[in-house]
Protein backbone atom coordinates (compact mmCIF):
# COMPACT_ATOMS: atom_id res chain seq x y z
CA UNK A 1 0.00 0.00 0.00
CA UNK A 2 2.91 2.34 0.14
CA UNK A 3 2.94 2.31 -3.82
CA UNK A 4 -0.23 3.69 -3.77
CA UNK A 5 0.66 7.71 -4.17
CA UNK A 6 -2.17 10.03 -5.08
CA UNK A 7 -0.20 10.71 -8.84
CA UNK A 8 -0.20 6.80 -9.59
CA UNK A 9 -4.05 6.88 -8.75
CA UNK A 10 -5.07 9.53 -10.45
CA UNK A 11 -2.99 8.80 -13.50
CA UNK A 12 -4.95 5.20 -13.32
CA UNK A 13 -7.80 6.46 -12.94
CA UNK A 14 -7.24 9.07 -16.25
CA UNK A 15 -9.83 8.84 -18.95
CA UNK A 16 -11.88 5.94 -17.07
CA UNK A 17 -11.53 2.38 -16.33
CA UNK A 18 -13.99 1.03 -18.77
CA UNK A 19 -15.07 1.54 -22.53
CA UNK A 20 -16.45 -0.13 -25.41
CA UNK A 21 -15.34 -2.95 -28.04
CA UNK A 22 -17.02 -4.66 -30.78
CA UNK A 23 -18.04 -8.22 -30.11
CA UNK A 24 -18.67 -8.81 -33.90
CA UNK A 25 -16.51 -8.28 -36.43
CA UNK A 26 -17.50 -5.39 -38.99
CA UNK A 27 -15.02 -5.28 -42.11
CA UNK A 28 -16.81 -5.64 -45.17
CA UNK A 29 -20.11 -4.34 -46.52
CA UNK A 30 -21.99 -7.70 -45.94
CA UNK A 31 -21.17 -7.30 -42.33
CA UNK A 32 -22.00 -3.68 -42.37
CA UNK A 33 -25.35 -4.63 -43.80
CA UNK A 34 -26.06 -7.25 -40.55
CA UNK A 35 -24.58 -4.61 -38.20
CA UNK A 36 -27.03 -1.81 -39.23
CA UNK A 37 -29.64 -1.06 -41.76
CA UNK A 38 -31.35 -3.47 -43.54
CA UNK A 39 -30.14 -6.82 -42.08
CA UNK A 40 -30.77 -5.27 -38.29
CA UNK A 41 -34.36 -5.18 -39.07
CA UNK A 42 -34.77 -8.97 -38.76
CA UNK A 43 -34.27 -9.08 -35.26
CA UNK A 44 -35.81 -6.14 -34.30
CA UNK A 45 -38.97 -7.88 -35.95
CA UNK A 46 -38.21 -10.89 -33.97
CA UNK A 47 -38.26 -9.25 -30.86
CA UNK A 48 -41.27 -7.34 -31.46
CA UNK A 49 -43.07 -10.81 -31.50
CA UNK A 50 -41.51 -11.95 -28.28
CA UNK A 51 -39.34 -9.12 -25.91
CA UNK A 52 -37.64 -12.30 -24.26
CA UNK A 53 -35.95 -12.44 -27.80
CA UNK A 54 -33.90 -9.62 -26.83
CA UNK A 55 -31.59 -11.83 -24.45
CA UNK A 56 -31.07 -13.71 -27.61
CA UNK A 57 -30.17 -10.89 -30.26
CA UNK A 58 -28.39 -8.37 -28.19
CA UNK A 59 -26.11 -8.17 -25.14
CA UNK A 60 -28.80 -7.96 -22.79
CA UNK A 61 -27.98 -11.37 -21.33
CA UNK A 62 -24.77 -10.02 -20.44
CA UNK A 63 -25.19 -6.67 -19.29
CA UNK A 64 -25.81 -4.86 -15.79
CA UNK A 65 -26.05 -1.81 -14.71
CA UNK A 66 -24.61 -0.60 -12.00
CA UNK A 67 -26.75 2.44 -10.70
CA UNK A 68 -25.99 5.03 -8.26
CA UNK A 69 -27.30 8.45 -6.79
CA UNK A 70 -23.85 8.97 -4.92
CA UNK A 71 -25.60 9.60 -1.54
CA UNK A 72 -23.84 7.08 0.11
CA UNK A 73 -19.92 6.45 -1.21
CA UNK A 74 -18.10 3.90 0.26
CA UNK A 75 -16.55 5.68 3.29
CA UNK A 76 -17.17 9.14 1.90
CA UNK A 77 -20.95 9.46 2.13
CA UNK A 78 -22.46 11.88 0.43
CA UNK A 79 -20.60 13.19 -2.79
CA UNK A 80 -22.85 13.43 -5.30
CA UNK A 81 -23.50 11.58 -8.90
CA UNK A 82 -20.38 13.03 -10.54
CA UNK A 83 -17.75 12.32 -7.61
CA UNK A 84 -19.18 8.73 -7.17
CA UNK A 85 -18.37 7.78 -10.87
CA UNK A 86 -15.23 6.52 -10.12
CA UNK A 87 -16.48 3.96 -7.79
CA UNK A 88 -19.41 2.98 -10.43
CA UNK A 89 -16.69 2.43 -12.77
CA UNK A 90 -14.58 0.39 -10.65
CA UNK A 91 -17.25 -2.22 -9.89
CA UNK A 92 -18.53 -2.43 -13.40
CA UNK A 93 -14.30 -3.48 -13.99
CA UNK A 94 -15.16 -5.98 -10.90
CA UNK A 95 -18.05 -7.54 -12.95
CA UNK A 96 -15.70 -7.93 -16.24
CA UNK A 97 -12.29 -9.37 -14.39
CA UNK A 98 -14.23 -11.43 -11.80
CA UNK A 99 -17.23 -12.80 -13.97
CA UNK A 100 -16.50 -11.60 -17.67
CA UNK A 101 -20.39 -9.52 -17.02
CA UNK A 102 -20.30 -6.83 -18.96
CA UNK A 103 -21.24 -3.79 -16.53
CA UNK A 104 -21.87 0.12 -17.49
CA UNK A 105 -22.35 2.75 -14.38
CA UNK A 106 -25.12 5.06 -14.37
CA UNK A 107 -24.77 8.02 -12.14
CA UNK A 108 -28.29 9.41 -11.30
CA UNK A 109 -28.89 13.26 -10.73
CA UNK A 110 -32.37 12.44 -8.96
CA UNK A 111 -32.60 11.50 -5.02
CA UNK A 112 -36.41 10.84 -4.37
CA UNK A 113 -37.27 7.00 -4.06
CA UNK A 114 -40.02 7.85 -6.75
CA UNK A 115 -37.33 9.47 -9.38
CA UNK A 116 -35.06 6.57 -8.97
CA UNK A 117 -37.20 3.91 -9.55
CA UNK A 118 -39.10 5.45 -12.41
CA UNK A 119 -35.29 5.99 -13.76
CA UNK A 120 -34.57 2.44 -13.64
CA UNK A 121 -37.61 0.54 -14.48
CA UNK A 122 -37.69 2.86 -17.83
CA UNK A 123 -33.95 1.83 -18.55
CA UNK A 124 -34.51 -1.57 -17.58
CA UNK A 125 -35.64 -3.01 -21.76
CA UNK A 126 -31.86 -2.25 -21.98
CA UNK A 127 -30.11 -4.34 -19.56
CA UNK A 128 -30.53 -8.34 -17.98
CA UNK A 129 -29.57 -6.59 -14.46
CA UNK A 130 -29.54 -3.69 -12.08
CA UNK A 131 -27.26 -3.48 -9.36
CA UNK A 132 -27.93 -0.91 -7.06
CA UNK A 133 -24.73 0.60 -5.13
CA UNK A 134 -24.43 3.14 -2.46
CA UNK A 135 -27.58 4.97 -2.27
CA UNK A 136 -28.43 5.78 1.17
CA UNK A 137 -30.43 4.27 3.52
CA UNK A 138 -33.20 3.51 4.09
CA UNK A 139 -34.44 4.60 0.81
CA UNK A 140 -32.16 1.99 -0.77
CA UNK A 141 -34.16 -0.48 1.06
CA UNK A 142 -37.56 0.68 -0.44
CA UNK A 143 -35.90 1.17 -3.57
CA UNK A 144 -34.89 -2.24 -4.19
CA UNK A 145 -38.04 -3.66 -2.61
CA UNK A 146 -40.46 -1.60 -5.63
CA UNK A 147 -38.10 -2.62 -8.41
CA UNK A 148 -38.10 -6.40 -7.43
CA UNK A 149 -41.62 -6.34 -7.65
CA UNK A 150 -42.24 -4.54 -10.52
CA UNK A 151 -39.20 -5.48 -13.01
CA UNK A 152 -38.56 -9.16 -14.47
CA UNK A 153 -34.41 -8.88 -13.83
CA UNK A 154 -32.67 -9.18 -11.47
CA UNK A 155 -32.24 -6.34 -9.07
CA UNK A 156 -29.44 -6.32 -6.20
CA UNK A 157 -28.30 -3.40 -3.76
CA UNK A 158 -24.87 -4.68 -3.04
CA UNK A 159 -24.58 -2.73 -0.34
CA UNK A 160 -27.14 -4.19 2.01
CA UNK A 161 -26.74 -8.36 0.49
CA UNK A 162 -23.08 -8.47 -0.07
CA UNK A 163 -22.02 -8.32 2.73
CA UNK A 164 -24.75 -10.16 4.69
CA UNK A 165 -23.56 -13.24 2.08
CA UNK A 166 -19.89 -13.21 2.86
CA UNK A 167 -20.46 -12.72 6.21
CA UNK A 168 -23.00 -15.66 6.48
CA UNK A 169 -20.85 -18.06 5.11
CA UNK A 170 -17.89 -17.06 7.52
CA UNK A 171 -20.45 -17.55 10.13
CA UNK A 172 -21.57 -20.56 8.65
CA UNK A 173 -17.86 -22.46 9.12
CA UNK A 174 -17.72 -20.20 12.30
CA UNK A 175 -20.57 -22.28 14.06
CA UNK A 176 -18.46 -25.89 12.80
CA UNK A 177 -15.40 -24.72 14.15
CA UNK A 178 -16.35 -24.07 17.59
CA UNK A 179 -19.29 -26.47 18.23
CA UNK A 180 -21.46 -23.60 19.08
CA UNK A 181 -25.30 -23.99 18.30
CA UNK A 182 -26.98 -21.15 15.66
CA UNK A 183 -29.80 -20.89 17.66
CA UNK A 184 -28.31 -20.27 20.69
CA UNK A 185 -25.32 -17.60 20.05
CA UNK A 186 -25.42 -14.11 20.53
CA UNK A 187 -24.62 -11.64 18.12
CA UNK A 188 -24.09 -7.79 18.05
CA UNK A 189 -24.15 -5.69 15.31
CA UNK A 190 -22.61 -2.33 15.42
CA UNK A 191 -23.95 -0.27 12.61
CA UNK A 192 -27.79 -0.11 11.59
CA UNK A 193 -27.41 0.97 7.97
CA UNK A 194 -28.52 -1.06 4.69
CA UNK A 195 -25.65 -3.62 5.61
CA UNK A 196 -26.07 -4.34 9.20
CA UNK A 197 -29.88 -4.89 8.66
CA UNK A 198 -29.13 -7.05 5.60
CA UNK A 199 -26.97 -9.21 7.75
CA UNK A 200 -28.87 -9.33 10.53
CA UNK A 201 -32.39 -10.29 8.32
CA UNK A 202 -29.81 -13.27 6.87
CA UNK A 203 -28.51 -14.30 9.95
CA UNK A 204 -32.35 -14.60 11.44
CA UNK A 205 -32.96 -16.57 7.80
CA UNK A 206 -29.75 -19.18 8.90
CA UNK A 207 -31.31 -19.42 12.71
CA UNK A 208 -30.12 -17.27 14.58
CA UNK A 209 -32.51 -15.89 17.49
CA UNK A 210 -30.10 -13.58 19.07
CA UNK A 211 -29.44 -10.41 17.84
CA UNK A 212 -28.56 -7.17 19.53
CA UNK A 213 -28.50 -4.27 17.21
CA UNK A 214 -26.46 -0.53 17.76
CA UNK A 215 -26.24 2.83 15.81
CA UNK A 216 -24.64 5.80 16.37
CA UNK A 217 -27.15 6.37 19.34
CA UNK A 218 -26.80 3.04 21.68
CA UNK A 219 -28.33 -0.28 21.17
CA UNK A 220 -32.20 -0.28 19.27
CA UNK A 221 -34.01 -1.22 21.75
CA UNK A 222 -38.09 -0.97 22.82
CA UNK A 223 -37.47 2.19 25.00
CA UNK A 224 -36.11 4.07 21.87
CA UNK A 225 -38.67 6.25 19.88
CA UNK A 226 -36.97 7.70 17.28
CA UNK A 227 -36.13 4.10 15.04
CA UNK A 228 -38.03 3.88 11.71
CA UNK A 229 -39.54 0.73 10.35
CA UNK A 230 -36.55 -1.05 9.36
CA UNK A 231 -35.17 -0.59 12.66
CA UNK A 232 -37.78 -1.24 14.82
CA UNK A 233 -38.08 -4.72 12.96
CA UNK A 234 -34.49 -5.46 15.60
CA UNK A 235 -35.57 -3.80 18.56
CA UNK A 236 -35.18 -5.85 21.23
CA UNK A 237 -35.96 -5.77 25.34
CA UNK A 238 -32.80 -5.45 26.87
CA UNK A 239 -31.91 -3.18 29.88
CA UNK A 240 -28.50 -2.30 27.50
CA UNK A 241 -28.28 1.37 26.10
CA UNK A 242 -24.50 1.00 24.83
CA UNK A 243 -22.12 -0.74 22.93
CA UNK A 244 -20.91 -1.64 26.05
CA UNK A 245 -23.39 -3.49 28.12
CA UNK A 246 -24.76 -5.00 24.96
CA UNK A 247 -21.03 -6.69 23.85
CA UNK A 248 -20.91 -8.78 27.22
CA UNK A 249 -21.32 -12.63 26.44
CA UNK A 250 -21.32 -11.99 22.71
CA UNK A 251 -20.03 -14.87 20.38
CA UNK A 252 -20.15 -12.48 17.44
CA UNK A 253 -19.21 -8.89 17.21
CA UNK A 254 -20.05 -7.48 13.44
CA UNK A 255 -18.88 -3.81 13.16
CA UNK A 256 -19.88 -2.01 10.42
CA UNK A 257 -19.53 1.88 11.93
CA UNK A 258 -16.35 3.20 12.79
CA UNK A 259 -12.89 3.20 13.40
CA UNK A 260 -12.51 2.50 17.36
CA UNK A 261 -15.67 1.56 17.90
CA UNK A 262 -14.83 -1.60 19.37
CA UNK A 263 -12.33 -1.38 22.32
CA UNK A 264 -9.86 -4.02 24.00
CA UNK A 265 -11.74 -3.95 27.05
CA UNK A 266 -15.19 -4.98 25.36
CA UNK A 267 -13.42 -7.83 23.41
CA UNK A 268 -12.11 -9.22 26.97
CA UNK A 269 -16.12 -9.28 28.14
CA UNK A 270 -17.34 -11.67 24.70
CA UNK A 271 -17.78 -15.22 24.63
CA UNK A 272 -15.19 -17.97 24.89
CA UNK A 273 -14.17 -18.25 21.16
CA UNK A 274 -15.96 -15.15 19.76
CA UNK A 275 -15.44 -14.23 16.07
CA UNK A 276 -15.20 -10.40 15.18
CA UNK A 277 -15.77 -9.37 11.98
CA UNK A 278 -14.36 -5.45 12.33
CA UNK A 279 -14.99 -4.42 8.71
CA UNK A 280 -14.96 -0.57 8.92
CA UNK A 281 -12.44 0.50 6.26
CA UNK A 282 -9.82 1.56 5.66
CA UNK A 283 -9.39 1.13 9.20
CA UNK A 284 -11.93 -1.32 11.66
CA UNK A 285 -13.76 -0.73 14.80
CA UNK A 286 -10.59 -2.77 15.90
CA UNK A 287 -7.32 -4.07 14.62
CA UNK A 288 -6.02 -7.66 15.21
CA UNK A 289 -2.93 -7.24 16.96
CA UNK A 290 -5.09 -5.15 19.75
CA UNK A 291 -7.62 -8.18 19.62
CA UNK A 292 -4.93 -10.82 20.13
CA UNK A 293 -3.50 -8.71 23.41
CA UNK A 294 -6.92 -9.64 25.29
CA UNK A 295 -7.86 -13.17 23.56
CA UNK A 296 -5.80 -15.53 21.91
CA UNK A 297 -9.03 -17.72 21.28
CA UNK A 298 -11.06 -15.48 18.97
CA UNK A 299 -11.69 -15.51 15.17
CA UNK A 300 -10.82 -12.37 13.19
CA UNK A 301 -12.38 -10.86 10.06
CA UNK A 302 -11.75 -7.39 8.69
CA UNK A 303 -12.17 -5.99 5.23
CA UNK A 304 -8.83 -5.32 4.36
CA UNK A 305 -6.36 -7.75 2.39
CA UNK A 306 -3.24 -7.63 4.50
CA UNK A 307 -5.02 -9.78 7.37
CA UNK A 308 -6.81 -13.26 7.29
CA UNK A 309 -10.52 -13.36 6.53
CA UNK A 310 -10.60 -10.83 4.44
CA UNK A 311 -14.52 -9.85 3.88
CA UNK A 312 -14.80 -8.62 0.46
CA UNK A 313 -17.87 -8.26 -1.61
CA UNK A 314 -15.98 -9.24 -4.52
CA UNK A 315 -16.87 -12.90 -3.40
CA UNK A 316 -20.49 -12.27 -4.19
CA UNK A 317 -21.84 -9.65 -6.54
CA UNK A 318 -20.62 -10.55 -9.63
CA UNK A 319 -20.93 -14.90 -9.80
CA UNK A 320 -24.74 -14.36 -8.23
CA UNK A 321 -25.52 -12.13 -11.34
CA UNK A 322 -23.31 -14.49 -13.64
CA UNK A 323 -25.44 -17.18 -12.44
CA UNK A 324 -28.70 -15.22 -12.47
CA UNK A 325 -28.02 -13.71 -15.89
CA UNK A 326 -27.40 -17.22 -17.42
CA UNK A 327 -30.67 -18.79 -16.82
CA UNK A 328 -32.16 -15.36 -17.54
CA UNK A 329 -33.69 -15.60 -13.82
CA UNK A 330 -35.97 -12.68 -13.31
CA UNK A 331 -35.34 -11.39 -9.49
CA UNK A 332 -32.76 -13.15 -7.17
CA UNK A 333 -34.30 -14.37 -3.92
CA UNK A 334 -33.63 -15.22 -0.68
CA UNK A 335 -33.09 -18.89 -1.59
CA UNK A 336 -30.33 -17.53 -4.21
CA UNK A 337 -28.42 -15.38 -1.80
CA UNK A 338 -28.19 -18.17 1.19
CA UNK A 339 -27.22 -20.87 -1.46
CA UNK A 340 -24.56 -18.36 -2.55
CA UNK A 341 -22.80 -18.09 1.28
CA UNK A 342 -23.24 -21.82 1.06
CA UNK A 343 -21.19 -22.55 -1.47
CA UNK A 344 -18.65 -19.73 -0.40
CA UNK A 345 -18.66 -21.91 2.96
CA UNK A 346 -17.93 -24.97 1.09
CA UNK A 347 -15.46 -23.52 -0.80
CA UNK A 348 -13.82 -22.32 1.98
CA UNK A 349 -12.99 -26.05 3.17
CA UNK A 350 -11.37 -26.98 -0.02
CA UNK A 351 -7.71 -27.52 -0.80
CA UNK A 352 -6.38 -23.79 -1.80
CA UNK A 353 -5.38 -23.22 -5.25
CA UNK A 354 -1.67 -22.70 -5.51
CA UNK A 355 -1.87 -19.71 -7.56
CA UNK A 356 -3.91 -18.24 -4.51
CA UNK A 357 -1.32 -19.16 -2.30
CA UNK A 358 1.74 -17.40 -4.67
CA UNK A 359 -0.62 -14.32 -4.87
CA UNK A 360 -0.71 -13.89 -0.92
CA UNK A 361 3.27 -15.58 -0.60
CA UNK A 362 1.92 -18.09 2.04
CA UNK A 363 2.14 -22.31 1.54
CA UNK A 364 0.22 -22.82 4.69
CA UNK A 365 -3.66 -21.41 3.52
CA UNK A 366 -6.23 -24.05 4.92
CA UNK A 367 -9.14 -24.07 6.21
CA UNK A 368 -9.42 -23.32 9.64
CA UNK A 369 -9.80 -20.27 11.96
CA UNK A 370 -7.75 -18.08 9.69
CA UNK A 371 -9.19 -19.22 6.79
CA UNK A 372 -13.18 -19.29 6.88
CA UNK A 373 -13.97 -17.53 3.68
CA UNK A 374 -12.17 -18.04 0.51
CA UNK A 375 -10.05 -15.13 -0.77
CA UNK A 376 -10.57 -12.58 -3.57
CA UNK A 377 -8.47 -14.23 -6.12
CA UNK A 378 -9.61 -17.93 -6.01
CA UNK A 379 -11.70 -18.59 -9.28
CA UNK A 380 -13.10 -21.78 -7.99
CA UNK A 381 -15.55 -18.97 -5.91
CA UNK A 382 -17.07 -18.34 -9.81
CA UNK A 383 -17.15 -21.85 -10.67
CA UNK A 384 -19.30 -22.73 -7.13
CA UNK A 385 -21.36 -19.40 -6.61
CA UNK A 386 -22.78 -19.27 -9.66
CA UNK A 387 -23.99 -22.48 -10.29
CA UNK A 388 -25.28 -22.42 -7.02
CA UNK A 389 -27.50 -19.13 -7.82
CA UNK A 390 -28.38 -20.41 -10.86
CA UNK A 391 -29.58 -24.18 -10.04
CA UNK A 392 -31.78 -22.56 -6.99
CA UNK A 393 -33.08 -20.08 -9.93
CA UNK A 394 -34.56 -23.07 -12.06
CA UNK A 395 -35.64 -24.77 -9.17
CA UNK A 396 -37.33 -21.83 -8.05
CA UNK A 397 -39.47 -21.52 -11.46
CA UNK A 398 -37.88 -17.97 -11.88
CA UNK A 399 -35.50 -18.63 -14.59
CA UNK A 400 -36.39 -18.25 -18.24
CA UNK A 401 -34.53 -21.27 -19.78
CA UNK A 402 -36.54 -23.95 -20.36
CA UNK A 403 -34.18 -26.52 -19.29
CA UNK A 404 -30.50 -26.70 -16.75
CA UNK A 405 -27.92 -29.19 -16.20
CA UNK A 406 -26.04 -28.48 -13.21
CA UNK A 407 -22.81 -30.51 -14.33
CA UNK A 408 -22.89 -29.15 -17.39
CA UNK A 409 -23.17 -25.73 -16.35
CA UNK A 410 -20.21 -26.16 -13.97
CA UNK A 411 -17.88 -27.43 -16.83
CA UNK A 412 -19.16 -24.28 -18.84
CA UNK A 413 -17.98 -22.51 -15.96
CA UNK A 414 -14.81 -23.81 -15.45
CA UNK A 415 -13.99 -23.19 -19.25
CA UNK A 416 -14.94 -19.49 -18.58
CA UNK A 417 -12.49 -19.61 -15.81
CA UNK A 418 -9.61 -21.34 -16.96
CA UNK A 419 -10.30 -20.83 -20.77
CA UNK A 420 -10.54 -24.18 -21.99
CA UNK A 421 -12.14 -25.46 -25.50
CA UNK A 422 -15.95 -26.04 -24.76
CA UNK A 423 -16.21 -28.11 -27.84
CA UNK A 424 -17.77 -31.04 -25.66
CA UNK A 425 -19.84 -28.81 -23.69
CA UNK A 426 -23.79 -28.75 -24.33
CA UNK A 427 -26.01 -26.18 -23.86
CA UNK A 428 -27.54 -26.20 -20.19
Amino acid sequence: MSELTKEKVLAYHKQGKIGIDLTKSCDSQAELSMAYTPGVAIPCLEIAKDKNLSFEYTNRANLVAVVSDGTAVLGLGDIGPEASKPVMEGKSVLFKKFANVDAFDIELDVHSVEEIVATCKAIAPTFGGINLEDISAPRCFEIERILKDELDIPVFHDDQHGTAIITTAGLMNVLELTGKKVDEIKIVINGAGAAGISCAKMYKALGVRHIIMCDSKGVINTNRTDLNKYKMEFAVETAANRLHDAIEGADMFLGLSVAGALTKEMVAKMAPEPVIFALANPTPEILPEEIKEVRNDAIIATGRSDYPNQTNNVLGFPFIFRGALDVRAKKITEGMKMAAATALAALAKEPVPYYVKAAYHNENITYGKEHIIPLPFNKEALIWVASAVAKVAYEEGIARVDSFDYDTYREHLRCLVYDCPEETVQEM
